[in-house]
Parts: structure tokens; sequence; C-alpha cells
């Protein structure tokens, strides 16, 4: 399976996340809100201007910035 940075994910496409990187209070705010290594994600959409995206995570919406999707490195299925 290939792997990928969450914010190169096309709608509708579902992966696993692999790692995180990021300085630590990205890392921090990410691991609050449930974003942890081996959760199953789905990327639901991006806004007209390219930024936030939007993903389904743990049976919730969240909108990341793209440049926060950048440093999770997801596993495509």
């Amino acid at each position: 399976m290939a792997e990928k940075q969450l914010n190169e994910l096309k709608k509708g496409e579902k992966g696993k996340i692999v790692r995180i990187t990021g300085n630590s209070s990205v890392f921090r705010r990410l691991l609050d809100l449930g974003v942890v290594k081996g959760s199953e994600i789905e990327m639901k959409g991006v806004a007209p201007l390219g930024d936030p995206i939007e993903i389904k995570i743990k049976g919730y919406n969240l909108s990341l910035r793209k440049s926060e999707a950048a440093g999770i490195i997801v596993e495509v299925q």
C-alpha cells in the first residue's frame, strides 16, 4: 500500500494513519482531537480555495489546515 500525506488524498479516499510529524504544539493539538497512529480516516472534501480540508475520523468530521494535514502520513487503502 502507498503512503501519502493526508493533504494529498482525494475526496472519498480512505486510509490509516501511519505517523504524525510537526512541531510539538501542532502534534499535541492533533492528539487531543483524536488524530493518532492507527486511526482510520476518510477525506470528505476541500474548501473552494483549497484550505482547509475536511476529514472523517472516529465518527466525526474534522477540519484541518493543509499545513497541519501535510504532517500526517497515511497508508492509502
